[in-house]
């Protein structure tokens, strides 16, 4: 009885799932004074898989524009597949939504930084994420709609 409750949480594969890298004024972006304003996106989806399996991916939008122009936009979707068995419901959530993409971005942010300095750009960090703030504030904001059922949304 005791193996049926035991938690198991694992990495099953992590892989890209899907990476667009454009370029859209090259060469003349090169020969410019670089200045850019760059806006970074993610985004996280879960899929149930089967009994226990999960897949989780994050996608990661970076737009880097100087003066009027897009210099670059890179768009990652870096994924993962988990096994999560016996948690209660909140942990279970809490799993795929904070765990799980706590585990793909750093695979996220290399791609990110290596297709950059491909495309001849230097070089891109992208900052540690919180996804345990975010998943919270994903929660509350829930919440919040489930208190106020008058709104609608679009």
């Amino acid at each position: 009885m005791a193996a049926e409750t035991d938690q198991k949480f694992e990495i099953q594969k992590i892989y890209l799932k899907d990476v667009s890298f454009e370029n859209p004024v090259s060469p003349k972006i090169f020969t410019e004074k670089w200045n850019p304003q760059t806006d970074v996106h993610i985004q996280s989806e879960t899929a149930k898989l089967g009994e226990h399996i999960f897949e989780v991916c994050i996608t990661v939008e970076v737009t880097a524009t100087q003066e009027e122009s897009t210099a670059f936009l890179v768009e990652v979707k870096q994924a993962g597949i988990f096994l999560i068995k016996n948690f209660k419901k909140d942990q279970h959530n809490q799993l795929l939504g904070s765990h799980c993409p706590n585990v793909l971005f750093p695979f996220a942010r290399e791609t990110v930084a290596e297709l950059v300095s491909k495309g001849g750009f230097p070089q891109l960090l992208l900052n540690p994420v919180n996804f345990e703030a975010l998943y919270q504030q994903h929660l509350k904001a829930l919440k919040e709609q489930k208190a106020s059922p008058d709104q609608t949304t679009h």
